[in-house]
């Protein structure tokens, strides 16, 4: 059985430590969807209000649809076992046959569930690597720019390491048509950044056209199923705006690869802009579009940060606000009022569920969440099927359980010497061991980014008791327990300020930009306050690193220096 993650609302504001769980409880109704296609069962938790297909689109399953959602195709055929929903439409009348209407056949993108719901598909969509991103977990858009001339449609694209997301919008109504989450096919060529920037000396081209042909391949999906056409529409889009990390921007544009390689550049802005944006326009199939990329801030700081930085607004909030852009490669800024302090720092994989020896990312089959509620040690698994590793969520709790239980010691070690081999969740079952080497992997990653923000307050001449807001971006976030965080040293405990989490931040960024009728100075004025500071040449860093690798909380340790 595969089972859908609830849905939750993206942005979290206002929590407070007390809250065990990183995610916002939904302040909208939601119901309860049962669907059974082929041999699959899923059960999703959904906000009140969309269609069968709108839900279905951000799974793994979905049903056959080229029309936009009009009905028009009459493809999309479900049946309506059980539940309350909307009457039937007329365009249902004109599509369904009488007797497969009194069968409960309806059409997917007509129905609305009212309650819970149990539906069936006998002829599902086939496998697709992409999916929608549910629509209560995006921002809600600003109006559109109303004097824009043709070509009025845009498509923000965030270009990351592990996963790539497009939006398509109208940007003279300001309406979002279609949006699309996928893992970036360049994984294949390794989950780090400097693996990736090494393969693509070796094969070329190949890693530009696997994101090129990745992004084409998720708009055209959008195309087909949400408006209905394709040829037609490619001419219609006017800008184009990719954010990313600098080594992603490097391997799409082919430019400053060996330059981002060097180290003498890393605190040096690095060009990565089209060759020419007539042969863009000829490989992307758009005639008529602009492409955008905005320069990274400097070395492995790329425009993907300043995209998070427009949409929380964080030189908006008050002195003391911090964001962590939580990755394959971190990023972070820091606001002391006057200027943005920003670095980056190695470590993701290991928040990714990657180089761990049960490693996986977060989904179906990932542990998320550890917690001690008795012996044995209670855990959760995406999807609540059989657990096939841990993800970075999963891994923070363990540590955090094992931590609490003196299983573990501060210095990472285990109290027994006969666990070795690691800890197992569950003792048959190896898929549920951490490591020694797993936990050692995950202080080098924790102590990285601690030592690194450390440094951007010394720099500001701040403390951690002056941090007043965290913004966390990234998917690592999402389910993250951050009374756990805090415990092994991931996170400081703020005194006064609040944690919040937005999962989608560069891709909300990069709309933002494309709705403002001068939106490239969002980037501009937002880069032109950053101080950027390369963590190789800060003397001290390294001995802040090597006194964050104990697992113990930020700020009791900070305390006990003095």
């Amino acid at each position: 059985m595969v089972t859908a993650m609830t849905v939750t609302h993206e942005m979290t504001r206002g929590m407070n430590l007390s809250d065990d769980h990183s995610i916002q409880k939904e302040s909208t109704r939601t119901l309860c969807l049962t669907v059974f296609a082929n041999d699959t069962h899923m059960t999703i938790h959904a906000p009140l209000g969309q269609s069968i297909r709108e839900i279905l689109d951000a799974t793994q399953i979905r049903v056959r649809a080229s029309c936009g959602g009009t009905g028009s195709c009459g493809a999309c055929v479900v049946k309506l076992v059980q539940g309350k929903a909307n009457p039937l439409t007329t365009v249902e009348y004109l599509k369904i046959l009488p007797e497969n209407r009194d069968r409960g056949e309806r059409l997917a993108c007509q129905l609305r569930p009212m309650d819970h719901c149990v539906v069936q598909i006998d002829c599902p969509a086939p496998p697709f690597p992409w999916h929608s991103i549910p629509s209560e977990k995006l921002i809600q858009l600003s109006q559109g720019i109303h004097d824009l001339k043709e070509p009025i449609y845009g498509l923000a694209v965030d270009l990351g390491t592990t996963h790539i997301r497009i939006s398509l919008l109208d940007r003279q109504s300001g309406r979002r048509i279609g949006t699309r989450i996928g893992a970036n096919p360049q994984g294949v060529f390794g989950s780090d950044v400097l693996n990736r920037l090494d393969a693509s000396r070796r094969h070329g081209a190949a890693l530009e056209k696997l994101a090129l042909d990745s992004v084409l391949m998720a708009l055209k999906d959008i195309l087909v199923r949400d408006v209905g056409e394709v040829s037609a529409m490619l001419p219609k889009i006017g800008q184009v705006l990719i954010s990313g990390n600098t080594a992603m921007l490097t391997l799409l544009t082919g430019q400053g690869v060996e330059t981002l390689l060097d180290p003498t550049h890393w605190q040096k802005r690095i060009v990565c802009r089209p060759g020419s944006q007539d042969s863009w326009r000829q490989a992307w199939s758009m005639p008529n579009a602009q492409f955008l990329l905005p320069d990274p801030v400097g070395g492995f700081v790329g425009s993907d940060l300043v995209a998070d930085l427009i949409a929380v607004d964080l030189i908006a909030g008050p002195t003391g606000s911090m964001l962590l852009d939580i990755g394959t490669n971190t990023e972070m800024a820091l606001w002391d009022g006057k200027a943005l302090h920003v670095t980056s720092v190695p470590g993701g994989p290991a928040f990714e569920g990657m180089g761990l020896k049960n490693g996986m990312p977060a989904e179906n089959g990932a542990i998320y969440r550890v917690t001690l509620t008795g012996d044995p040690i209670a855990f959760q698994v995406i999807g609540n099927g059989s657990p096939l590793g841990f993800c970075g969520s999963g891994l923070v709790d363990i540590v955090a359980v094992l931590l609490s239980q003196g299983i573990l010691k501060s210095s990472g070690r285990f109290n027994k010497l006969n666990q070795t081999e690691g800890f197992p969740l569950i003792p048959s079952d190896p898929r549920t061991v951490v490591t020694g080497r797993d936990i050692d992997t995950f202080q080098r990653a924790k102590a990285a980014m601690a030592a690194a923000m450390e440094t951007l307050l010394m720099e500001a001449g701040m403390a951690w008791e002056d941090l007043t807001r965290l913004v966390i971006c990234g998917a690592f976030g999402k389910m993250l327990n951050f009374r756990h965080a805090v415990e092994v040293g991931l996170l400081p405990e703020l005194k006064k300020g609040r944690y919040e989490m937005f999962e989608h931040g560069v891709l909300a960024g990069c709309e933002c930009v494309l709705l403002h009728p001068d939106g490239l100075k969002l980037f501009e004025s937002t880069s032109d306050l950053i101080t950027l500071v390369n963590l190789s040449m800060v003397p001290d860093y390294e001995k802040r690193y090597i006194d964050h690798l104990r697992l113990r909380p930020i700020i009791n340790y900070s305390s006990s220096k003095e």
